[in-house]
């Protein structure tokens, strides 16, 4: 027997990685350009891995909100059902990169997109991720 699930997806500020009412969270904002959704950021000292590196964790995080708001900007958001990541270079705390997100393509209710983050200063590749999402009803509150 299986069981199915209805999810809808609801914007409310809260989210960790873009939400701007979460005093602990990244407050990460995306602009829709173009077809990407682009972030120009700085990863917070806090969130350190080894000595003066950003955590892998969050890095792989940066890269899933990239997706998810190109599926938004698209008309298509949805949840995160796979996200690959790979990691290219270490990512210092005090580096401001351009975080990327695309949409590929869309088949039935999945929606392929691919992401990346790029230093500022010399345009190299930080990391890249490619995911699928799981299309559902967007609700702003």
């Amino acid at each position: 027997m299986a069981t199915l699930y209805r999810v809808e997806v609801i914007y409310d500020g809260a989210c960790f990685g873009c939400g701007e009412n979460n005093q602990r969270g990244l407050k990460m904002r995306f602009l829709d350009q173009g077809g990407e959704s682009v972030c120009e950021y700085e990863v917070p000292a806090e969130y350190q891995s080894w000595r003066g590196l950003v955590h892998g964790g969050v890095i792989a995080l940066m890269l899933d909100e990239a997706v998810g708001w190109a599926g938004w900007h698209s008309g298509h958001p949805g949840l995160t059902g796979k996200l690959e990541v790979r990691y290219r270079q270490p990512l210092r705390i005090g580096e401001r990169v351009r975080v990327v997100g695309r949409v590929e393509r869309i088949r039935r209710s999945l929606v392929y997109a691919v992401s990346h983050i790029e230093r500022l200063d010399d345009g190299a590749r930080i990391a890249d991720a490619t995911a699928t999402l799981m299309e559902a009803p967007a609700i702003v509150t």
